[in-house]
């Protein structure tokens, strides 16, 4: 079965649980960084005191933010669009979205591939960031996470074709 999605239009149930997960964690570090930074401006303004390495602690945090966030975009269909060829050629959208779907899984696989590359390289070199010494494959670790998730994403639209329009 089926259940209405935010826009009206049905969604299947593994669709908004996963994306409402990932959509949470996003949330999650995001919320982090909120505290972190009003923690930091507060401990500057009025002790005096900043949050040694907040600079790398909110650039972690971001990475994650972000790509916790993109699986969920991609699974509720709810990325920037443009209709260019909607209007004119009706029964060539499907197909045209399948084929978008295919395409994003061929190039997240190439960025996962990649990033692995790098990440492994970070990892041997043993990289860190310079204030705390954290290691990048944190970082990696995000990208790696957020655009293996999006690709298995784009791969199940792509198979099931449960989009919104």
């Amino acid at each position: 079965g089926r259940l209405p999605g935010p826009s009206g239009a049905s969604v299947q149930p593994w669709r908004r649980v996963t994306s409402a997960i990932c959509g949470w964690i996003a949330a999650i570090f995001l919320v982090a960084i909120m505290m972190l930074t009003v923690s930091d401006v507060v401990m500057r303004s009025f002790f005096n005191l900043p949050i040694r390495g907040i600079y790398e602690l909110v650039e972690l945090l971001l990475a994650w933010t972000f790509f916790m966030a993109l699986p969920a975009v991609y699974l509720r269909d709810d990325h920037i669009l443009v209709n260019v060829i909607d209007e004119y050629a009706p029964n060539a959208v499907p197909w045209l979205n399948r084929f978008a779907d295919l395409l994003a899984v061929l190039v997240l696989g190439l960025i996962v591939w990649q990033g692995f590359i790098a990440a492994r390289d970070s990892y041997e070199f043993h990289d860190v960031t310079s204030d705390l010494a954290m290691p990048q494959t944190l970082h990696w670790a995000a990208l790696l996470i957020g655009v293996t998730a999006t690709c298995i994403a784009a791969l199940m639209v792509a198979v099931f074709g449960d989009r919104k329009k």
